[in-house]
């Protein structure tokens, strides 16, 4: 009986609360719009946050873990040096980035997980009568394991392939789709230059942004063929062999001046290798390797400065570190918001008691308790969290595709995200409803019936 009786208190304080609240429909709206912006800022504060972590998760997927870049570029110069220094520098020759400086890092250093060179070539390929330019790029396996690419159909490239040079090849899943196209390519045979290349596998399609492939430098892995290191070198192009049989002219000091017309790749590329990929063991030792690495490098290419050592995770990282300090500033704005919007209600509240002060007496006097009071108080300022909470989610989930949209930033709208917006509004009205509800139900009833 106690617990109907209870039940029916609840409902009656209930349909009071609706009833005020609808009878000042324009008051409680204006009340409610700190909520709103509040509990929408903490919808798409946390699908923007959400959206980079997933980004940066997914480009560390694509540069692998605990990775070092080295890639070769023009020759960086001081131009302040003294005359003296200018001739010393002009008189330093740089043989390139080549095979020569992996095995000699190999030696240098004990924590290498693994390590895979790059020879990037752009050829044509043509396969019945279909012809497109695509970049041929030779490789060891460990290539796959370092940038996190599965050969999902056929297999990886054998001792006897790699060490043999032979005529085989690795195509991306969009080479597949546009030269073999409802057909198995394994076994057939495709023209890249001018040679033929056996297909013996196929790697897994790779999901990948343009922005990642501008942030990391990294290709379309989707659109390339991969051969083996060897073949490259003995069917392709070997620059550093070329350096040596004449075919190029240096400068000392200035790197490359002329190549042969048909060998022009473009100027200063006069390395032998277009990147060279190193895995480290420890993810703690990154800085101190690629340090290492530097000074090594620096004394094989007597310190001519034509390289570059990058460590992608560092500069995922720093992404990440400046993408918490916006998340942080929203989440600022966010509480602030609230916390506007939950002062806002409780002076509305006080205001509202103020007012009602007769209608307060009367329900004291007919018999309602002083905890009937309170609760009608607090479920109007709950009520009015809550509905201001509802249009926040609602604000909040159409800015965040729109942020996806007209930004171009990821945005993963989260269950998790709408729920702490949804008790962060409750928990809102609950906390600043409960002093004017307390208010309203500690004053004398027969002072409050003589109120005017």
């Amino acid at each position: 009986m106690r617990k109907l009786i209870k039940n029916y208190r609840i409902q009656n304080n209930l349909r009071i609360a609706v009833e005020a609240l609808i009878a000042n429909k324009s008051r409680s709206l204006l009340t409610a719009l700190g909520i709103i912006f509040g509990v929408a800022a903490v919808i798409s504060m946390m699908a923007i946050g959400r959206g980079a972590k997933e980004e940066i998760l997914e480009q560390i997927k694509l540069i692998g873990v605990n990775n070092i870049v080295i890639t070769p570029i023009v020759e960086q110069k001081e131009e302040d040096l003294a005359e003296d220094e200018t001739k010393e520098e002009s008189n330093k020759f740089s043989k390139g980035l080549d095979l020569n400086d992996l095995r000699a890092i190999e030696k240098l250093l004990p924590n290498i997980q693994d390590i895979s060179p790059e020879i990037e070539v752009q050829s044509t390929a043509i396969y019945n009568a279909y012809s497109r330019s695509v970049r041929l790029i030779g490789i060891e396996n460990a290539y796959f394991s370092l940038s996190n690419i599965d050969v999902t159909l056929g297999t990886e490239f054998s001792k006897e392939q790699i060490n043999g040079g032979k005529a085989v090849c690795i195509i991306g899943s969009d080479v597949r789709a546009r030269f073999f196209k409802g057909q198995n390519p394994i076994g057939k045979q495709i023209k890249i230059g001018n040679d033929w290349l056996q297909v013996i596998g196929v790697t897994e399609r790779k999901i990948m942004s343009e922005k990642a492939i501008s942030n990391l430098g990294i290709r379309n892995y989707n659109l390339d063929i991969y051969a083996p290191m060897q073949t490259v070198l003995l069917r392709y192009k070997d620059r550093g062999k070329l350096a040596a049989a004449g075919n190029m002219v240096f400068r000392r000091g200035n790197s490359i001046t002329m190549w042969s017309d048909e060998e022009a790749e473009g100027p200063n590329n006069y390395h032998q290798l277009d990147r060279l990929t190193i895995q480290v063991k420890n993810s703690e030792e990154l800085i101190e390797s690629a340090e290492v690495i530097e000074r090594a490098l620096k004394r094989l290419h007597n310190s001519v400065v034509d390289f570059e050592i990058t460590i992608p995770v560092k500069l995922l990282e720093q992404q990440q570190r400046t993408k918490d300090i916006f998340n942080l500033v929203l989440s600022i704005i966010a509480g602030i918001s609230l916390l506007v919007g939950g002062i806002g209600i409780m002076n509305i509240m006080l205001a509202s008691v103020l007012e009602r002060t007769k209608e307060i007496g009367t329900r004291r006097a007919l018999g309602a308790t002083r905890a009937d009071i309170i609760s009608q108080f607090i479920l109007e300022a709950i009520l009015i969290s809550l509905s201001g909470g509802i249009l926040g989610i609602i604000i909040g989930i159409v800015g965040a595709i729109a942020i996806s949209k007209i930004a171009g930033v990821l945005t993963i709208i989260s269950p998790l995200s709408v729920f702490v917006a949804f008790g962060v509004a409750f928990a809102t009205g609950l906390f600043f409803g409960y002093r004017p509800a307390k208010n309203a139900a500690m004053q004398n009833p027969i002072e409050s019936l003589r109120y005017e």
